[in-house]
């Protein structure tokens, strides 16, 4: 299945980022929020992998559901205090998290090189499991 096209606000940044903006590269997005227990033990882990990835090899891509913050200001508040060194995108409401059909957070979402869905994990995903996915596309 093809992904779903996106043109969010990087909240580090300001500019617009597309889903488009990364043609012929495999793409991890994970979609989480601030108050999220499981968002909380993921984020650490895809930051130590973001600060060690080959980032020519491999666009890596969070996106913050706004729509499911108590306010949409606590997702740029989570992402300074820790220091988030990977594109934070800024979901309109849940737009991005329906059009992926995400049921929960996180929720990560690995796409291969034509930027079809290779697979998707949710909460209770290992994050070995998805390194191994990850591992498939970047053959």
């Amino acid at each position: 299945m093809k992904a779903p096209d996106f043109n969010l606000i990087n909240a580090q940044t300001n500019e617009f980022v597309s889903l488009s903006d990364y043609q012929g590269k495999p793409v991890m997005i994970t979609f989480w929020v601030s108050w999220c227990p499981d968002c909380q033990k993921d984020l650490p882990k895809k930051t130590n992998f973001y600060q060690t990835m080959d980032h020519d090899a491999l666009a890596f891509l969070t996106i913050n559901v706004t729509g499911r913050e108590a306010d949409a200001a606590n997702g740029v508040e989570f992402m300074n205090n820790h220091e988030l060194p990977f594109p934070v995108l800024k979901d309109n409401g849940t737009t991005t998290y329906d059009d992926y059909q995400c049921s929960g957070v996180p929720t990560t979402v690995i796409l291969d090189q034509q930027h079809n869905i290779f697979d998707s994990f949710g909460d209770k995903a290992s994050f070995y499991e998805i390194i191994r996915s990850l591992s498939m596309v970047m053959k």
